[in-house]
């Protein structure tokens, strides 16, 4: 069995926390990247196998470089780090929070993936996993038949569709270099995103699976989609 190396951002808990233990228990080399070294620690040490702590803040360019810099190849990288903020509108929305949202959810995702595609580009088989929300799209957003109606949480919605633009531009650009990107909609999960998210039965560990099969995806596999946690296609 092929092994690889991979990181993991926001994965000292919830669902980076689950896609970075399926990965271990896979036998795979995994980078826990946590802002708080403590957590991610204890995060890296529950998680067992050939888990690492790797500070990295994907808010922080020094944190980026520091973090790019302890990673000489890597396989996988899973852009998993987000925050909700709120459940605004638009209409009732401040910029700021629009602002920090964006700065985790989109820019971080950018930084680190631009910091980490040295090492990326020495693997045989470079993955990226860009974990979206069926929230973002705008096909389940609009329609008579909607399944997310409102307006609310637009901060966070709306940096989950600049995250699936951002998810074809780099598995348009990076194709020819054997690249395989693509985003997941991991469905409603028990995690802290917010309070909807805290009560529900959702499984971290089923969103998890469905990460953990875009990053070990054959040469032959997708690039460029949009997919659910089970795989099946998610509209823009």
């Amino acid at each position: 069995m092929n092994t690889f190396t991979a990181l993991v951002t926001g994965a000292n808990k919830g669902i980076g926390k689950e896609i970075a233990r399926q990965l271990a228990a896979a036998g795979h080399t995994v980078h826990v990247g946590a802002r708080d070294a403590g957590r991610g620690r204890r995060a890296a040490e529950e998680i067992g196998g050939d888990a690492r702590l790797l500070v990295l803040d994907v808010t922080d360019p020094d944190s980026i470089t520091a973090a790019a810099q302890q990673v000489g190849n890597l396989d996988i990288l899973v852009n998993n780090a987000g925050i909700m903020l709120d459940g605004a509108t638009p209409a009732d929305a401040d910029v700021d929070s629009f602002r920090r949202t964006y700065e985790t959810n989109v820019f971080g995702v950018l930084a680190v993936t631009n910091a980490f595609l040295p090492a990326l580009r020495r693997s045989e088989h470079p993955r990226i996993v860009n974990v979206s929300s069926g929230t973002g799209s705008l096909t389940w957003s609009s329609g008579p038949e909607a399944q997310f109606p409102t307006g609310g949480g637009a901060a966070y919605r709306s940096s989950k569709t600049a995250l699936n633009a951002l998810t074809v531009f780099y598995a348009r650009v990076l194709a020819a270099d054997r690249f395989k990107v693509n985003a997941l909609a991991p469905g409603l999960r028990r995690t802290d995103l917010n309070e909807r998210a805290a009560s529900s039965d959702g499984d971290p560990a089923e969103a998890a699976a469905g990460a953990v099969r875009l990053a070990l995806l054959p040469d032959d596999g997708p690039t460029g989609e949009f997919l659910s946690w089970d795989l099946t296609p998610a509209p823009w």
